[in-house]
């Protein structure tokens, strides 16, 4: 069955809307846990308009007790900064994204070529030697999980945003495909398979079916956004059961 890993980062957008630590980024994180999650997911960005550096040591703190059954991924632009982080906590995984500092959201997998190849691989090697599950952020495509794997990743985690768009127009069909051939080719590689980006309760089922081999789903704003009208413990227990094809 694949896993939950609950994102936080909406729960710390709106408590950073005021002053008064509400909603409480911790609690939610326990609550997550306690209705079924197997995971939190955080991304500290620069600006920390959501995650702030100072939440991730004490989420790290708050899971330490439930391992190794339950894990902390960490996700965020490999640079100095990030990695000291990353450092100093040493999560079950981090998962690397190619965004910018002033990027809304993660919109794109990394183009493994070049300079950022280096990079890539720098930063994995450092994070195996730290013990974390080094997982690559890619595009659909099986061409880049290869060259994921041939820069030593643990993992992948597909870019599902253009999947999430094209189910709400109605013609997902062929990125489904895509995620697919992505996921078996990272399989075959023994690469661990994660997704993440505008997942929800409508999507998830086919994706779920088409990628058998999935091990994570990383899912934040969808399960936030359902938690307004179901509650957050009846939320998260509706997204596991939905990875969980239940």
């Amino acid at each position: 069955m694949a896993r939950l890993s609950v994102n936080l980062n909406k729960i710390a957008l709106l408590r950073n809307a005021r002053r008064t630590g509400v909603p409480d980024v911790l609690r939610f994180g326990r609550l997550a846990r306690d209705a079924g999650a197997q995971g939190l997911t955080v991304h500290p960005r620069p600006d920390e308009r959501h995650i702030r550096r100072s939440d991730v040591p004490a989420l790290a703190d708050l899971v330490a007790p439930w391992r190794p059954g339950f894990e902390f991924n960490i996700e965020g632009y490999p640079d100095e900064a990030f990695l000291r982080l990353v450092a100093d906590v040493r999560p079950d995984q981090c998962t690397l994204v190619p965004d910018a500092p002033d990027t809304f959201t993660s919109d794109e997998g990394w183009r493994l070529d070049g300079d950022r190849a280096g990079l890539v691989r720098d930063a994995v090697a450092r994070l195996k030697g730290w013990g974390c599950r080094a997982v690559v952020f890619i595009d659909p495509d099986p061409d880049a999980a290869e060259r994921a794997a041939a820069l030593g990743a643990d993992g992948i985690e597909i870019y599902t945003g253009g999947y999430g768009a094209a189910f709400a127009r109605g013609d997902h069909g062929a990125l489904l495909e895509r995620c697919a051939a992505a996921a078996g080719r990272a399989a075959a590689l023994g690469l661990v398979v994660n997704v993440g980006h505008d997942l929800n309760l409508d999507n998830l089922p086919p994706l779920v079916a088409a990628l058998p081999a999935l091990h994570e789903a990383s899912i934040g704003h969808e399960l936030t956004a359902d938690a307004l009208e179901m509650g957050w413990t009846a939320a998260v227990a509706a997204y596991r059961n939905a990875l969980a094809g239940t």
